[in-house]
């Protein structure tokens, strides 16, 4: 079975000596993993909660700009993706290689969109680790918190398309390096630097792991920065549906912000109506500030204390939903590291959660999910002439 990768430069495993964790920076050439729009040089001072990026736009003049830092902790790996939807993997003739990991995603979303991100995880010590590393860079993310594994690949995950672009899984990991990060390996001041810490819940199935990400999400929390949490459920990862729901409800009071879909609501609740409003509020807990559903095509809900409704979605052509609802997510954590007080105002929530939608949309006309997630500039557009 062929594996068709397109035109894809990767950086030779010669330039990073075994055992080294560290790695140069790249002389990046335009792939279709950057980002078309980012700038000709930018340089990141992290201060407080705050990344100071001083860009030097054409006439050499600096400018200093200050975005709010969000780091994203968790998964990164390679989705094979057939080149060819309704297929079985078996019958598919080829596959396009699109790296992936929710967390890391999101963390490219929201720096292609404009903002500052961060990764912190754990990939192989092999040339798809260290091609993941080289493309968080490429799109000025920073990924001083991601470690190496010597002894364990980086995850794979070869993903069925259906006619109508939704997803099956297939995954590789036994283990892979990223169910290895251990709490000593995490870089707790990149976290504590944070204004929002996102996370997902792949992270809890196994340790060492689970322990680094508890570990994670308390340095965050002591520190004061918002917690973000997508369940992201992948029921073929977990031991059974019971330890599943066990394990993403474990850690769901702590979060201030929970992304969530229909399916989800419908799993965590056994099987009740993810449409009833009464139901999804069961899972609103007292310290929770916003709880988002999304529904694909048809948007999403918010929730919080005060107010709910629904945002309509934009149209589109769905050729992979693989990344929408982490675009969505980037979306919605880009605006929100700018302005909390968007919690407080419904029509300007409405606003933020029109853009996250219209994020979501154009990640699903490409495949793979990094090289489809969009510009500021593309989904202002898109908003302006929705996309058929």
């Amino acid at each position: 079975m062929a594996l068709h990768c397109g035109a894809f430069c990767l950086k030779s495993v010669a330039s990073h000596p075994p055992g080294s964790v560290k790695f140069s920076q790249p002389s990046v050439k335009a792939s279709a993993f950057s980002c078309p729009l980012s700038p000709p040089l930018v340089r990141l001072n992290i201060k407080g909660n705050r990344v100071l990026g001083k860009a030097f736009p054409g006439d050499g003049t600096p400018e200093t700009k200050e975005s709010p830092l969000v780091v994203c902790f968790g998964e990164m790996l390679i989705d094979f993706v057939p080149t060819i939807n309704g297929l079985s993997l078996a019958d598919a003739p080829a596959f396009k290689k699109a790296p992936g990991g929710a967390p890391a995603n999101v963390a490219v979303g929201i720096a292609r969109l404009g903002g500052s991100s961060a990764f912190i995880g754990k990939v192989g010590e092999d040339e798809f680790g260290y091609m993941l590393a080289d493309i968080l860079k490429e799109n000025n993310v920073n990924n001083e918190g991601m470690r190496f594994d010597p002894g364990a690949r980086t995850a794979l995950a070869f993903v069925t398309l259906r006619s109508d672009g939704e997803r099956e899984f297939m995954f590789y990991r036994n283990p892979s390096a990223d169910m290895l990060l251990q709490e000593d390996e995490l870089d707790l001041d990149l976290i504590r630097k944070a204004k929002i810490f996102h996370y997902g819940s792949i992270s809890l199935i196994t340790e060492p792991c689970k322990s680094a990400h508890i570990a994670a999400v308390k340095a965050a929390k002591d520190a004061g920065v918002v917690l973000s949490y997508d369940p992201n459920l992948r029921l073929p990862l977990w031991p059974s549906a019971d330890s599943a729901r066990e394990g993403i409800l474990s850690i769901w009071e702590t979060a201030d912000i929970i992304k969530t879909s229909e399916e989800e609501i419908s799993f965590l609740t056994n099987g009740e109506d993810p449409y009833n409003d009464a139901v999804v509020r069961k899972l609103f807990h007292p310290n929770l500030r916003l709880l988002l559903v999304t529904e694909g095509p048809d948007g999403c809900r918010y929730y919080t204390k005060e107010f709910s409704g629904r945002v309509e979605g934009l149209k589109v052509d769905a050729v992979d939903t693989t990344g929408a609802g982490d675009a969505f997510v980037a979306g919605t954590l880009l605006q929100l590291a700018e302005d909390l007080s968007l919690l407080q105002k419904e029509e300007k929530l409405r606003d933020s959660l029109k853009f996250a939608n219209a994020c979501g949309a154009l990640t699903v006309t490409e495949r793979g999910a990094i090289p489809a997630l969009p510009t500021k500039e593309a989904v202002l557009n898109a908003m302006l002439r929705p996309v058929s």
